[in-house]
């Protein structure tokens, strides 16, 4: 090569692309973007949030951004309820609020005042299972577990709400909660099982 450098045909093909590009966006786009470069993000914003959660009241400050989930799991160190999409679309996060399933990732920690929570930990009586856990582990309604949580909360609503007629109406009303490992027949199962 004696120093000098050389160019590939591709290399030439894709700058030439490039630059053909950077010269091709409008003004205004240009101009938007370098408006977006001197946005400035308000500052953190913190309130006082008395909570019951579990039955047992928390006094934390929290950032009026911050989710029932994000509350639970990062400040109160409850992990039972776990993250999984952060999307509201896979139901891991599942908790009561007043007796109603909601999805912790799209709920804010504000809404909850004089509310009350109840989350996987809190299902149980001390050391005695709630019976949709003890069903979960007898009909073998888990298998890695991760979405476990979410679906026993799902579970006990759906039997509370009275949807175990049939195992059609009990996957439609279990639908917003995904199984990777495909547990469906367990879960079913354990439902049907509790309803009786």
């Amino acid at each position: 090569m004696n120093g000098k450098q050389s160019y590939s045909r591709r290399f030439f093909l894709k700058t030439s692309g490039a630059l053909a590009v950077l010269a091709a966006i409008p003004a205004s786009v240009k101009a938007l973007y370098n408006e977006a470069k001197n946005f400035i993000v308000p500052p953190k914003q913190t309130f006082p949030l008395p909570v019951s959660i579990n039955k047992k009241m928390y006094k934390v400050t929290v950032d009026t951004r911050t989710t029932l989930l994000d509350l639970l799991r990062e400040d109160l160190h409850l992990t039972g309820t776990k993250k999984g999409c952060d999307h509201g679309q896979c139901g891991a996060c599942t908790v009561h609020v007043d007796g109603e399933r909601v999805l912790s990732c799209l709920t804010l920690a504000a809404m909850l005042p004089g509310k009350e929570v109840t989350t996987i930990e809190g299902l149980a009586d001390g050391e005695k299972l709630h019976p949709m856990q003890q069903a979960f582990i007898e009909c073998d309604g888990f298998q890695c577990g991760y979405c476990t949580p979410g679906q026993i909360m799902s579970a006990v609503a759906c039997v509370k709400e009275g949807h175990t007629s049939s195992v059609a109406e009990i996957k439609e009303f279990m639908s917003g909660n995904l199984c990777r490992c495909g547990a469906y027949n367990g879960i079913v199962e354990s439902i049907q099982k509790v309803a009786k």
